[in-house]
């Protein structure tokens, strides 16, 4: 079995080397080897000069092509059977790799691991959003007000779950792309990447496709690796405008224009994290009396969903977020909210994080 890594990158060399070091490690502990193949969207000549440090070949476009061009033109540059996506904010732990290619020997055609937020592995990142209209409109009408945020939470948080609790491979197309390992085969049955999503949505509509075809796509808990979430599009000024653009695409093709139409008339914007209370700095003390395990969950959304979470098994103890994760979410404002077992919310607040040689606001 040929395999071949293609990296997508985009300003952030730092990243690249680490993301290419973790996964050179984790093939040669296996005895695997691998075609390397690094797409350059964006780099200056200090970050070239270090992209070329890695020994892997580099292609460089001429213009950032955005995520699913650059994957289209890695794909197009290869001939692997196998091929491993990734972006350079990916760190995959010991045994992931190995257990996604296990997987697509055993007969899938696309496989995706489990992500963590930070290096403890103590967050889980959501698994991709169950899509479908219904979904879709839930997700609209979660923004104009709580009591439709609170049924849009237990619906997404029972599809989360369902991925988070999994102790086997699970069939699931609601995979991340930012890590994928797929079939040659399933990619030409599929058809390459859509390049009208410049950034966002481009994974999820391929995924989407793949569903509709009839690929076989799996979740493997087995597999971890860490996403040291929206680094790269983090470096992009205009990544914002192009999510809102890609959201828009991805429903005009996906469910109808008509249907688009209608979600976007119903679109307000949302408030619900100015309503709720600071959590406090020293922590937040868990509830002793409760159906454990509990959940965790922070997100970015003011709906609260989705969201990375943790889980917690004993009572007792207060919860801190992570260090490096309150490092990266300096001066942003989060959803935080606490679920027992059966997905019922025992509190929520909102952090402030703001990180300062050790201190910070909000849940410390």
């Amino acid at each position: 079995m040929r395999l071949a890594v293609i990296l997508v990158h985009y300003h952030t060399p730092d990243l690249a080397v680490d993301a290419v070091g973790a996964l050179r490690a984790d093939l040669a502990a296996a005895g695997l080897a691998a075609e390397w193949l690094l797409v350059d969207n964006g780099s200056d000549a200090a970050e070239r000069s270090r992209l070329d440090s890695l020994g892997v070949r580099r292609i460089d476009p001429g213009t950032n092509l955005g995520y699913a061009g650059g994957v289209n033109l890695g794909m197009a540059s290869c001939t692997a059977e196998v091929v491993v996506l990734m972006n350079p904010d990916v760190l995959v732990l010991p045994g992931c790799v190995p257990a996604l290619l296990g997987r697509l020997q055993a007969g899938a055609a696309v496989a995706g691991p489990a992500f963590f937020w930070d290096r403890g592995r103590r967050l889980l990142l959501p698994p991709g959003e169950a899509r479908s209209r219904r979904e879709e409109l839930f997700a609209v009408l979660a923004g104009r007000d709580e009591r439709w945020a609170a049924r849009a939470r237990r619906r997404w948080r029972r599809h989360a779950r369902r991925h988070w609790e999994s102790r086997s491979p699970l069939a699931s197309h609601a995979l991340s792309g930012g890590l994928l390992a797929i079939r040659r085969s399933a990619w030409e049955r599929v058809g390459p990447f859509d390049e009208g999503f410049r950034l966002f949505f481009e994974e999820t509509d391929w995924l989407l496709r793949a569903r509709r075809h009839g690929v076989r796509s799996e979740y493997v808990p087995g597999a971890e690796a860490i996403h040291l979430y929206h680094q790269s599009a983090g470096a992009e000024p205009r990544a914002r405008q192009w999510f809102e653009e890609s959201a828009r695409r991805f429903r005009r093709l996906h469910y109808g224009a008509w249907f688009a139409f209608v979600l976007g008339a119903l679109a307000r914007p949302t408030r619900h994290t100015a309503d709720l209370p600071a959590l406090p700095e020293s922590g937040l003390d868990l509830p002793r009396q409760a159906a454990y395990p509990l959940w965790v969950e922070v997100s970015p959304n003011p709906t609260g969903f989705p969201a990375a979470a943790e889980r917690i098994d004993a009572p007792g103890g207060v919860w801190r977020l992570p260090e490096e994760i309150g490092r990266r979410l300096r001066g942003e404002t989060w959803r935080v909210q606490v679920t027992d077992r059966h997905g019922r919310e025992l509190c929520r607040g909102s952090l402030a994080a703001a990180m300062a040689q050790g201190e910070q606001r909000g849940v410390a």
